[in-house]
């Protein structure tokens, strides 16, 4: 449920490929750099902006692939239908830094793996654009010991992939949205107050399972030879959840932002077909 996660740096540091009659390097590695803003996490009144350095790797392997979708294994593929094992992530966050979780544990990273099925609903005769319905159900567990089952996170998605935006050669859209559902267990480990951390403007809360929200994610993207660049914005609502009157909850909505550049140092001699 936090808002930073390999899923999200892949967006920025992994081009969007052209079309499926195009052919590319089996993979391709460098070193890229990304500037994001983000809140501590869903719902949350503090943001942090970060610049990160980021290592820079495509690979477009039959089964194991790295691309802008993510790092994942590819199980079954057909031309209509992909079912892939996925992982993403979450940092921590230190609730002193956070006004509303002050004196509360800390927030422990995360890591959440599951399988990710891509249905695709439309794909013009060059592959792109297309529309993809995107079903990611994972698991969450903190990565510290002792290790914590922290619950189920499930987000359907429509994905929109455009190229040659705007009358532009070689800038290429994407665009995700969609709501997010998660277990009382995932809820609870954000935006539940235990009794003996209840104050007088932060009272007791247990947080149910269910609805959490609609997340709008926009990228642009392109390829210049060896460098690439890349840019997203990000609009979240918590209106609705069944979380939203959680004392932990400071926004009901809020609009994150990154950019990022990558140079390619190295390819792989090997050209494969690509497909979106």
């Amino acid at each position: 449920m936090k808002d930073w996660g390999p899923a999200l740096l892949a967006a920025l540091c992994c081009y969007s490929a052209g079309s499926g009659a195009e052919q590319a390097p089996l993979w391709e590695a460098g070193i890229g750099v990304a500037a994001l803003t983000l809140p501590a996490y869903r719902g949350a009144d503090k943001t942090h902006q970060f610049v990160l350095p980021l290592p820079y790797f495509t690979y477009r392997g039959d089964i194991f692939k790295a691309d802008r979708h993510g790092v994942r294994g590819q199980l079954f593929d057909s031309d209509r239908v992909d079912l892939t094992v996925s992982a993403s992530a979450s940092p921590p966050t230190r609730s002193d830094d956070v006004a509303a979780r002050a004196n509360m544990p800390d927030l422990q990273p995360t890591v959440e793996l599951g399988l990710q099925t891509d249905i695709t609903l439309w794909r013009s005769s060059g592959n792109v654009p297309f529309v993809k319905l995107r079903l990611p159900l994972r698991e969450a567990v903190t990565i510290r010991a002792p290790r914590r089952d922290v619950g189920t996170i499930f987000s359907p998605n429509l994905n929109a992939d455009f190229n040659d935006v705007f009358g532009q050669p070689g800038w290429a859209l994407g665009v995700v949205a969609g709501p997010i559902f998660a277990t009382k267990r995932q809820n609870a480990y954000f935006y539940s107050v235990a009794p003996q951390y209840a104050t007088a403007s932060r009272p007791a809360y247990d947080a149910k399972g269910g609805y959490g929200g609609m997340q709008l994610l926009l990228s642009l993207s392109k390829r210049f030879n060896n460098t690439w660049f890349g840019a997203y914005l990000r609009q979240d609502t918590l209106r609705g959840a069944v979380y939203a009157d959680s004392p932990l909850v400071a926004q009901h909505s809020y609009t994150s932002a990154g950019l990022a550049m990558a140079w390619v140092l190295g390819r792989s001699e090997t050209q494969v077909d690509i497909q979106p």
